[in-house]
């Protein structure tokens, strides 16, 4: 299935999609617990891709 046909992204597919560091990724889920822009699959962040454009469209920085 395309990208962006999917639901969820895993850090390192959404990486590439969106052309953002897998770290910087990471450190937005860390700093922020409380947006519904991903998911939690035990340990691994799944980044839900409608929901993080939305994030990234409101968002001045990243």
């Amino acid at each position: 299935m395309p990208v962006w046909c999917r639901y969820t992204l895993t850090i390192e597919e959404a990486a590439g999609y969106y052309h953002i560091g897998e770290g910087k990724l990471r450190m937005l889920i860390d700093e922020h617990p409380n947006e519904d822009f991903y998911v939690r699959n035990g340990n691994r962040a799944l980044i839900k891709r409608q929901k993080f454009e939305r994030y990234l469209d409101q968002a001045t920085a990243v």
